[in-house]
């Protein structure tokens, strides 16, 4: 029996319709699909114009070994903050990119990961994908800008307090792109 062009592609649209349908295979395919768009997509800088200085710092975090961390402590550094979650697709979609990221710049600039998930969820998730950053909850309200309503959502923020990338969705952190920013705010190249 010969497949026309039609019916062969309404079996892999019926198929994949039923992948997603299936619980197990929902979350492995929508990752699958995350991560190839955000191959792609690449954050980028805002505009002068609409770049928006952090007004307060006051934000109190604790890490997922109940260590204290004081937002305030980051004042006058390069800092990346990320609001994502261990169920969210996209999420775990970039956090290859920013693994790398974290690798590389570590020591260089702050990064933030922030999460409402329990300590357990978070330190089962870091240890089954071997990620070494360290993962903050909030202990105290933090600014009107970091209150986001939809995840991943990524700030980059330079040494004078602006955020100059403001992304919400899945994206390259580890693009060249980010990469020449990151190395440019810290002044390891020239603008």
């Amino acid at each position: 029996m010969h497949l026309t062009k039609s019916r062969r592609n309404n079996i892999i649209f019926l198929i994949v319709i039923v992948l997603l349908i299936i619980p197990q295979t929902r979350k492995p395919i929508q990752v699958f699909v995350h991560k190839g768009l955000a191959l792609i997509i690449s954050p980028a800088v805002m505009e002068k114009d609409e770049q928006y200085k952090l007004k307060s710092y006051n934000w109190k975090l604790e890490d997922h070994e109940a260590g204290v961390f004081h937002f305030e402590d980051t004042q006058g550094k390069v800092v990346l903050i990320n609001f994502w979650a261990t169920w969210c697709p996209p999420c775990i979609a970039e956090m290859p990119s920013l693994q790398k990221l974290y690798d590389d710049y570590g020591d260089k600039m702050e990064f933030v990961f922030v999460s409402n998930e329990s300590p357990e969820v978070i330190n089962d998730f870091l240890s089954t994908n071997a990620y070494t950053f360290k993962v903050y909850t909030s202990l105290s309200d933090y600014s009107g800008i970091f209150d986001v309503t939809s995840i991943p959502r990524t700030f980059l923020i330079n040494k004078e307090g602006y955020i100059i990338v403001d992304k919400t969705g899945a994206a390259n952190w580890n693009s060249p792109f980010m990469r020449d920013t990151i190395d440019t705010l810290l002044h390891l190249k020239s603008p």
